[in-house]
């Protein structure tokens, strides 16, 4: 997860005037980056496996009493969920039975979301393979965000998230919010100001997924903290090198933290690390009791979208808040596109 490379840090040294290139794109595009459906979403769709609702459920109902959006709780029942055996051992076709046992479990949700003044809706349909269904009922629904949840990470998982969330977060256009199987609501009322962790690798569209996350930020009153982390430097014929990407990135954050908080206000913090990225981004999201990670765009080389992947996995396995995927410039501009329509019409 190395932000700037050593051949952008020694432009950046040689340039009369250093201004990073990276902060010379989207400038526009942040310019336009008003309060979008990401920050005030009219729609959230809850993708459950029934199995995760008493983890993703009070994250949802939170969120929505807090945007004021309503909630769409999905199920998508898999082939096999819908035969069982008759009297004499035979498998037989009932989804009748399948669609009444789902609802069952999302009915006590749905109740207490609307006792909460919380507009509640449960969606059970067909699907196979489940993926597809979820994308489906993406398009069709239209959500402004979609939250989702994981369970305990295998091996294979360690690189590769190697399940429905994975395929949903590389298969759709907004943002995608995963609750992971250490991830909790806390319990106890705090008069401690939120905080929001964005990690980003300052990589293309790193600026209009700051203003995103800035906008979350300002929108919960939150404070907003910038970290990127560089490898740990043990080699002394490294250090020197490890001292340009230090100043560079600080350099660079510190002009992001400057453009993206001057309209909203929003307390910005810039932490500038060594080490493993995963380690890093869940030790200052403990530190600074981070209510939520949001995680930049993934790098386009096979070898940077295995390691987006694997710090990814490690820090959703382990977070105890949920974690935001912005994947790509799509996502932002998609939302910001859909921001103009509103204010044009």
């Amino acid at each position: 997860m190395i932000g700037v490379t050593f051949l952008r840090a020694l432009e950046y040294m040689r340039a009369p005037h250093p201004v990073p290139h990276l902060l010379m794109e989207e400038g526009d595009v942040m310019a336009e980056a008003g309060n979008n459906r990401l920050s005030h979403p009219d729609a959230i769709l809850v993708a459950t496996n029934l199995s995760d609702l008493h983890r993703v459920m009070p994250f949802a109902i939170q969120m929505a009493c807090e945007t004021g959006a309503d909630l769409q709780l999905l199920h998508i029942l898999p082939t096999s969920a819908e035969f069982t055996a008759g009297a004499v051992g035979m498998p037989y076709y009932d989804r009748e039975g399948a669609c009444s046992c789902a609802s069952n479990m999302l009915d006590p949700w749905r109740e207490r979301a609307r006792k909460l003044g919380v507009q509640c809706t449960v969606v059970v349909r067909e699907g196979s393979p489940v993926v597809q269904g979820i994308i489906a009922a993406v398009r069709q629904l239209r959500p402004d965000r979609l939250l989702l949840g994981t369970r305990s990470l295998s091996r294979l998982g360690k690189l590769f998230l190697g399940s429905v969330a994975e395929q949903v977060l590389r298969s759709v256009n907004l943002p995608v919010f995963t609750v992971g199987p250490e991830a909790y609501l806390p319990t106890e009322e705090s008069s401690r100001q939120p905080t929001i962790l964005f990690a980003t690798t300052l990589g293309e569209g790193h600026q209009v997924n700051a203003a995103l996350a800035c906008q979350l930020a300002a929108s919960q009153k939150a404070t907003l903290v910038l970290l990127n982390v560089l490898p740990a430097t043990q080699e002394e014929s490294w250090s020197g090198c490890s001292n340009i990407l230090h100043s560079t990135v600080l350099y660079e954050l510190q002009q992001l933290a400057h453009r993206i908080s001057d309209d909203s206000c929003t307390e910005v913090d810039i932490r500038v690390a060594h080490g493993c990225p995963a380690t890093e981004i869940l030790a200052q999201a403990e530190a600074n009791h981070a209510s939520l990670i949001v995680m930049g765009a993934a790098d386009h080389s096979l070898f940077d979208s295995i390691t987006h992947d694997r710090t990814l996995c490690q820090v959703l396995a382990h977070a105890h808040c949920p974690i935001l995927s912005l994947h790509g410039t799509a996502t932002a501009e998609t939302f910001l596109e859909h921001e103009a329509l509103a204010l044009h019409s």
